[in-house]
């Protein structure tokens, strides 16, 4: 499995990729800190890539720009975490080379994995660990949402054969969910949210339309006529746009309503048509839902007000919300 974010490739390790692991794991400042010895050659690093870095969840840190491996992030489920888990809980481990330090690329990395684990694997709880000393991977967790629980006095650890005070912190899976905010979208942001309704609308909605009702929803996305009146609200989780609205405020009359499908399933939706009653009170809401949103619509109240239609190749069933499911 691949995963992307703004600036990295989260890929599977590969041994070939064994000389760019010695270049950074080699560096005394990395390992042990992290909890594992420095590497010693080339040798060594395609051995830890085949005994370790080969688990599943397990990914090489790699800059988008030449898809090098460049540090390590891995997501330890059940008893292969150091932490004693259960099934539905997982620790995340990360370290990064040095020439990277101070860009945010692990904190980037992480906050994937996050969702990755709470979205795609359904974990409830996150667990990290940071050493006495370790104050890089402190701020990291703390970037990500994870908040202190305990600590591990005078352990041995094995890797190291030396003994250590571990850090533990905890994320559960409704206090990232707490985490996303969704707010009016600034003028700025506005390309940004119409880019994500066209992403999402070629891989879920798309396929219930003809070319002609893609090529009519393209235009419409690019129509500044047709876009004028219509204001935005996103939901964002720590600052990346992952849903969206647009509501023609004359008519309070949503024209676009899309949530990324890495977040789908976790109340993003919901959290947004929140905040759009807060911002149209008592008013009457209506829209136009395609096949694939019906069952998502009528989850919020909103009820048909006629049959399905097609005009321009755009299939839809005009619905409408009104409080307490009331028309």
């Amino acid at each position: 499995m691949t995963i992307e974010t703004e600036r990295l490739i989260l890929r599977p390790w590969e041994e070939s990729n064994a000389e760019s692991l010695y270049e950074y794991a080699k560096d005394p400042a990395v390992g042990p800190i992290a909890g594992w010895p420095s590497h010693t050659s080339v040798e060594n690093s395609r051995e830890v890539i085949k005994s370790v870095l080969s688990a599943p969840e397990t990914y090489a840190v790699c800059l988008k720009k030449d898809n090098k491996a460049i540090g390590s992030i891995g997501l330890m489920i059940g008893k292969h975490s150091n932490l004693n888990l259960p099934d539905s809980e997982g620790e995340i481990g990360y370290w990064i080379g040095v020439p990277f330090w101070g860009q945010g690329l692990i904190p980037e990395a992480t906050r994937e994995l996050i969702r990755h684990a709470f979205a795609d694997l359904h974990l409830e709880t996150l667990w990290c660990g940071y050493f006495n000393g370790n104050e890089k991977s402190k701020r990291c967790q703390e970037k990500c949402g994870f908040v202190y629980h305990h600590t591990n006095k005078d352990i041995h650890w094995k890797l190291m054969d030396d003994i250590r005070t571990e850090h533990i912190t905890r994320l559960t899976k409704e206090e990232w969910k707490a985490g996303f905010t969704a707010r009016k979208v600034e003028e700025q942001e506005t390309e940004e949210a119409r880019s994500l309704a066209w992403k999402v609308f070629s891989e879920y909605e798309s396929p219930d339309y003809s070319p002609e009702g893609t090529e009519e929803f393209y235009k419409c996305l690019h129509d500044e006529k047709y876009l004028a009146g219509i204001e935005y609200y996103g939901a964002f989780d720590s600052g990346r746009l992952i849903g969206m609205v647009g509501i023609r405020k004359d008519k309070s009359h949503i024209c676009f309503f899309f949530v990324d499908g890495s977040y789908h399933r976790l109340g993003i939706g919901t959290r947004l048509f929140e905040r759009i009653k807060a911002e149209y009170p008592g008013k009457p809401i209506t829209l136009n839902s395609s096949p694939y949103g019906l069952p998502f619509y009528r989850s919020l109240g909103f009820h048909e007000t006629d049959a399905e239609q097609t005009v321009n190749g755009i299939r839809f069933t005009p619905m409408k919300y009104q409080k307490e499911g009331r028309i």
